[in-house]
């Protein structure tokens, strides 16, 4: 038993270039440093200024995270971009990937102050990701609540999990670090 606990340990640890990645595998980030919990009252999409935002820290974890993943995939090539539609984690998608598209994903948009929300937000999410088949990866710029909810990983801000979906299983590849801030 204490082998296995300390494999899956190792598992969930591996750095991102010892994990075995392959074409159509997911990679999902949290957002990168954006001071506070949740959302002020009064929340409007697409209105940066009733939204918890990016600080000065994370937008340069942000362009670390891209940095970072780019070395670390070699001839894999990152093929999409997703965000939920909250401001945080657009910008984080756009700055750690600048010059490829960002297509905002509702069902990766955060229901932590929904909770009701949840079961059907994580369906969606799922529905949707077990679709990717790649070339290349996905990466998805969502919130903690989705990636907990998707891996039972409570990842830091700026931090990723690598997943991958195969005749309807999920499997969790292990995590990609969040740059230092």
């Amino acid at each position: 038993m204490r082998s296995l606990i300390a494999c899956l340990l190792c598992l969930l640890l591996a750095p991102a270039w010892a994990l075995d990645l392959r074409n159509g595998d997911v990679l999902i980030y949290r957002h990168a440093l954006a001071p506070g919990g949740g959302d002020p009252a009064g929340l409007k999409l697409g209105d940066c200024g009733t939204q918890r935002n990016l600080s000065a820290a994370g937008r340069a974890q942000a362009r670390q995270i891209g940095a970072a993943l780019r070395q670390r995939l070699g001839a894999l090539r990152v093929a999409e971009v997703w965000a939920s539609p909250w401001c945080r984690t657009l910008e984080t998608a756009r700055l750690a990937f600048p010059g490829l598209p960002v297509r905002e994903q509702p069902a990766f948009g955060s229901f932590f102050q929904q909770p009701e929300r949840e079961a059907q937000m994580l369906g969606s999410a799922r529905e949707q990701l077990a679709g990717w088949r790649g070339p290349g990866v996905l990466v998805v710029v969502t919130h903690q609540v989705t990636i907990t909810g998707l891996s039972g990983i409570f990842p830091a801000s700026g931090e990723g999990v690598a997943m991958r979906w195969t005749a309807g299983r999920t499997e969790v590849l292990g995590r990609l670090q969040a740059p230092p801030h």
